[in-house]
């Protein structure tokens, strides 16, 4: 018998033998057989399960109950199959079966293991044969298929439709946040011209510490020991870098520094910080309804944060006009607040706040609205991602103030890219320009002292363990 008639019930077709060069050996027409037909049969599997479950379960909205449950319920539904049809099936063939059934009806169909791999930071879905992530840093082509364009557009719905969300020709692009905090985007036609398209970036059960950083290399010893006095003492901060460069993980850790004892107001897209204090108000952006009301931006909540006694005020990204009211807030005793912004230098972030700034529709001259940059932000903190996937502050740059109209800058500390290893992994090293940032007796005001000699190479060896000791490292 053959495995085709084994597995389907029915024959697949095989294509006739082409005695050309470019004939697929009878190995893989083999194997793509067995495929085709362990396909047919997860869809008559998942047809009969639908159809004894009956109003208990809806594909697009989810199911309730036990997800062992279900489980049981189609390898039941496979074993009824199998003897109805004396079809014999090895035992890895089956659990795949059973697993992608009960993905279809109870997860998020083929890439439900990838939101559980722990490794897996991002998942990008191109099409129905095109599924990538990204693995440390670093993005893999992965062999999961989806049956057509229409699959895809299926899992999206599933994703979204609990979320009160909806994606169609009229509404075809939508950003939501899953239960657990990952964040969703679809977009499909006509927008994504080549068909349904998923963006899921997802949300770390366990945050990074500075000591992953650290460890890691995004930053040094020294840097961190220095963000940490910066952020205790409430000099303003902003983290800048390209998409994927680890802005939210480092806004995460630099919360992290900020006394329990305070009242912290964190404003986002979607909640992605993970603050550890106890006195945290997380505020998240309202997209509109499906009527296309009720939207609450960024710039209402920065707004609305200034009446909520914040000692910290602390925004997920800034994108548009609420860059003004945060540039504002800092200059107006909301001293220690914390944001990020996409740029590729801490010179170019300097002018997307201009950009931003001006999107908030009040006429302000460049030179009024310059020196607002120039005295509400102290710190930009840059960070790059590299060819190896790896994630690094390139700069801790000073915002010294304002000279014939021109924003003033002084790096305190810059990474020096050395070459690559072997197994193309970048080699370099953080080290102090030699600089002492003018806010230094701010520092000290508050009682956290840094030495002079952490801003000269090489390091004082002496220096850096009195620096450890005095902030507990």
């Amino acid at each position: 018998m053959s495995l085709s008639k084994r597995l389907g019930g029915r024959s697949v077709v095989q294509p006739r033998p082409q005695l050309t060069s470019t004939s697929p050996p009878r190995g893989e027409q083999e194997e793509a057989a067995k495929l085709q037909a362990l396909e047919e049969l997860k869809h008559q599997v998942l047809r009969k399960t639908i159809e004894e479950l009956g109003e208990e379960i809806n594909l697009k909205q989810g199911v309730q109950g036990d997800r062992s449950r279900f489980e049981a319920q189609v390898e039941d539904t496979l074993n009824r199959i199998l003897q109805d049809r004396s079809l014999l099936l090895n035992r890895n063939d089956r659990e795949r079966v059973v697993r992608e059934v009960t993905n279809e009806i109870a997860g998020y169909g083929p890439i439900d293991f990838l939101l559980h791999d722990p490794e897996v930071s991002e998942i990008m879905v191109n099409g129905p044969n095109q599924v990538y992530v990204e693995r440390k840093g670093r993005l893999y082509k992965t062999e999961i298929r989806f049956r057509d364009e229409a699959h895809v557009l299926h899992t999206i719905e599933k994703i979204i439709l609990p979320l009160g969300r909806r994606i169609d020709e009229a509404s075809p692009l939508v950003d939501a946040r899953l239960p657990d905090g990952s964040r969703v985007n679809a977009i499909i036609p006509p927008l994504a011209v080549k068909g349904p398209t998923l963006t899921i970036r997802k949300f770390a059960d366990d945050p990074l510490t500075v000591e992953d950083l650290i460890h890691f290399g995004t930053m040094s010893t020294e840097i961190s020991h220095f963000l940490r006095a910066c952020v205790q003492s409430r000099i303003n901060i902003i983290v800048s870098g390209s998409t994927g460069s680890g802005k939210t993980t480092m806004l995460n850790v630099l919360s992290s520094f900020i006394p329990p004892d305070e009242r912290i107001i964190t404003i986002e897209d979607a909640a992605e910080l993970q603050l550890r204090q106890d006195h945290v108000v997380t505020l998240e952006a309202r997209p509109p309804n499906l009527e296309g009301r009720g939207q609450i931006a960024i710039r209402d909540l920065v707004i609305n944060s200034l009446r909520m006694r914040p000692d910290r005020i602390v925004v997920g990204e800034v994108r548009g006009g609420e860059a003004l009211d945060m540039l504002q807030a800092m200059n107006t005793g909301h001293d220690g607040s914390l944001t990020t912004g996409h740029a590729n230098s801490p010179r170019d972030m300097l002018i997307r706040l201009e950009t931003m700034a001006l999107m908030a529709g009040i006429d302000l001259p460049v030179r009024a609205l310059r020196e607002q940059i120039a005295t509400a932000i102290q710190l930009i903190v840059h960070l790059s991602r590299f060819r190896d996937g790896s994630r690094k502050i390139t700069h801790v740059t000073e915002i010294v103030g304002l000279e014939a109209d021109i924003i003033t800058l002084q790096d305190i500390f810059v990474y020096e890219q050395q070459g690559v290893d072997d197994q193309g992994r970048v080699l370099g090293r953080h080290r102090p320009t030699g600089i002492v940032p003018k806010f230094l007796p701010q520092l000290e005001q508050a009682g956290n002292h840094i030495p002079v000699e952490v801003f000269r190479f090489p390091y004082s060896s002496l220096s850096a363990k009195r620096l450890g000791k005095q902030q507990g490292g």
